[in-house]
C-alpha cells in the first residue's frame, strides 16, 4: 500500500517498557517502529522544564532502585548515551512529631545508628536482616527480573541457600510490613522506615506480601535516579542507531 511504512514490529508507547521492547527487537536484527502520541518520549520517566528555564523537574517518576539493578537496562549499555545515575545524600527519612527521626542511609553503620536510637537491639536486628539479604541478593534478582515462572534462579536459590533458608523467605513473603516489623523490631524507626518503602509499592502496613518490599535493608543500592537532565532522551537516543524509528 502506497504510504504506508513496513516494519517487522509495531511498538506503541514510548514509554521505558516500550523503549528497552523497541531496542532489544532492533538488537537482534528487527526493523522496529515505536508510535508515541505524546511531544515526547519517556511515558512516566521523563523530566521537563516546568517552572523555570534551566531548572529540571520530575514530570512524574523520580527513583529506579531496581531500573539500577537491572540486568537488561545494564545490557543496553545505557551509559554509552549519557547514563549516570545520581544518589541522594541520605536515600530517606522518616521525622516524627518529637523531632526524632529514622534514616535510611547508603551507609549500613548510619542506618544501624538510627533505627538502633528507637531501641538499643534494633541495630544488630538491622544488619541481621541486611546480611540476609545479601546472601540471596543476586539469585532473588536473577529470579525477579527472569521470566514467570523463574524456574531455574528459583532452584538455584533453592540449592545455593538450602530449605531451611528459602522457608523462612517463603513466611516472610506472606506477612505483612506490620507484623514483620512487629516480628523484628522493639523501636518504631525501624518499623517506619520498613512501612513507609512498601507503601511505595500501593501496599499498606496490613496488607500481607508487603514484608519482602522491604526485604532490602539498603546499603549499596539506594534510591538511584539518571543524572542527565533529558532521562527520557536515553533509551529512545540508543534506540534510532540501533534500528529503531520514533515517530
Amino acid at each position: 500500500m502506497n504510504g504506508v511504512e513496513a516494519a517487522d514490529a509495531v511498538v506503541v508507547g514510548a514509554g521505558p517498557n516500550g523503549l528497552v521492547a523497541a531496542n532489544l527487537l532492533a538488537d537482534a536484527g528487527w526493523d522496529v517502529t515505536v508510535l508515541e502520541a505524546a511531544r515526547r518520549p519517556g511515558g512516566s520517566v521523563r523530566s521537563e522544564e516546568l517552572t523555570q528555564p534551566g531548572f529540571v523537574n520530575d514530570v512524574c517518576s523520580a527513583f529506579y532502585p531496581l531500573g539500577a539493578a537491572s540486568p537488561i537496562l545494564t545490557g543496553l549499555g545505557l551509559d554509552r548515551y549519557g547514563l549516570r545515575w545520581s544518589h541522594a545524600p541520605a536515600v530517606l527519612a522518616h521525622l516524627l512529631p518529637d523531632d526524632r527521626c529514622a534514616l535510611l542511609s547508603r551507609d549500613l553503620d548510619r542506618t544501624a545508628a538510627s533505627v538502633a536510637g528507637f531501641a538499643r537491639g534494633d541495630g544488630d536486628a538491622w544488619r541481621q536482616q541486611y546480611d540476609g539479604y545479601a546472601r540471596l541478593r543476586d539469585d532473588l534478582l536473577d529470579a525477579l527480573f527472569t521470566p514467570f515462572p523463574p524456574v531455574r534462579p528459583g532452584l538455584r536459590l533453592l540449592r545455593r541457600h538450602g530449605g531451611a533458608e528459602m522457608l523462612r523467605f517463603a513466611r516472610m513473603t506472606t506477612m505483612s510490613t506490620q507484623a514483620f516489623g512487629e516480628d523484628l523490631f522493639a523501636g518504631e524507626g525501624a518499623r517506619l522506615l520498613l512501612a513507609g518503602n512498601a507503601m511505595h509499592a500501593d501496599l499498606g502496613p496490613g496488607h500481607g506480601g508487603g514484608a519482602p518490599r522491604r526485604r532490602r535493608p539498603r546499603r549499596a543500592r539506594g534510591q538511584r535516579r539518571p543524572r542527565r537532565a533529558r532521562r527520557e532522551r536515553l533509551p529512545a537516543g540508543r534506540a534510532r542507531p540501533a534500528g529503531s524509528c520514533i515517530s
